[in-house]
């Protein structure tokens, strides 16, 4: 699995995102204020969460080292968290956030993807 360090690298490039610690020292990224990744740590090892479709959400959740996110998917919402090795490939684990992100970019409105230069 991609390092904490690596993970942010990642989420940092994407356009227009932001970034805050809060739950616990948890790296969290947004875009347009919607959470779309959360890196931070699970039994002392790095983890990383995020947004998934109802078809990956099924599919990864039976896999190995990945589970519904802790809080998120009790409520009802799609997120996985990848919490330990061998996780997923780092091509697909960045595929993964990068489509989080995308969601969470069809979900703004028109007015803030504009304002944020993001159409």
């Amino acid at each position: 699995m991609l390092s904490r360090d690596a993970i942010n690298a990642f989420c940092r490039s994407l356009p227009k995102t932001s970034h805050v610690v809060q739950w616990g020292n948890s790296d969290v990224w947004k875009l347009g204020g919607k959470v779309f990744a959360i890196c931070g740590w699970s039994d002392g090892k790095s983890a990383v969460s995020f947004k998934v479709s109802d078809l990956a959400f099924e599919v990864l959740s039976d896999m190995p080292s990945i589970r519904p996110a802790p809080y998120l998917a009790s409520r009802g919402m799609k997120w996985v968290q990848v919490y330990e090795d061998p996780g997923l490939p780092d091509v697909e684990l960045k595929a993964h956030i990068e489509a989080s992100y995308e969601m969470i970019k069809a979900k703004l409105t028109k007015k803030l993807r504009t304002n944020l230069g993001l159409d």
